[in-house]
């Protein structure tokens, strides 16, 4: 199984993450999956604003001031029904969501598990004093837990 994108989505969502730094940034994946082979093609990426504040924080954080975008994303709602709704007039569904993490690893935190949603490609863009260093997918599995996925470009994969 692989999430497959065009150098020019990758270099999309780079972009996206740097400017958007130290915040967090977020869009949605759209596209086409192949159930046989498991591969998911990205046709189109949507950048979205990261609309996180404390009155969408789903879970109580201990300390919620301490708590801002450099540390979450959230994806408005309204959004992802108008992007649900394009899919759909496409023939494509809404594949995943991406997002980044200042200055931390392209790795999943408790909250992004806990957020997810079992059938989403997660790619997270680790961005390191305002650059992208890393990118990796991620999907949970049947148990809830992440595992990675395969990114592919058409000029390498990650």
């Amino acid at each position: 199984m692989a999430l497959i994108f065009q150098p020019d989505q990758i270099h999309t969502m780079r972009v996206h993450a740097e400017q958007t730094y130290p915040e967090e940034c977020c869009g949605l994946l759209l596209g086409t999956h192949d159930p046989k082979q498991g591969d998911r093609q990205v046709c189109e990426l949507r950048p979205l604003n990261n609309d996180w504040t404390t009155s969408v924080n789903p879970f109580a954080d201990s300390d919620a001031s301490t708590v801002s975008k450099r540390s979450r994303y959230w994806v408005d709602p309204q959004a992802l029904m108008m992007a649900q709704r394009y899919v759909r007039e496409q023939g494509w569904v809404v594949l995943g969501v991406y997002h980044s993490h200042p200055d931390h690893p392209a790795v999943p935190s408790e909250r992004d598990r806990q957020l997810a949603w079992s059938d989403y490609s997660y790619p997270i863009l680790s961005v390191i004093a305002g650059k992208v260093t890393t990118i990796a997918s991620w999907r949970l599995d049947d148990e809830g837990r992440f595992q990675l996925e395969v990114v592919i470009d058409s000029k390498k994969q990650y």
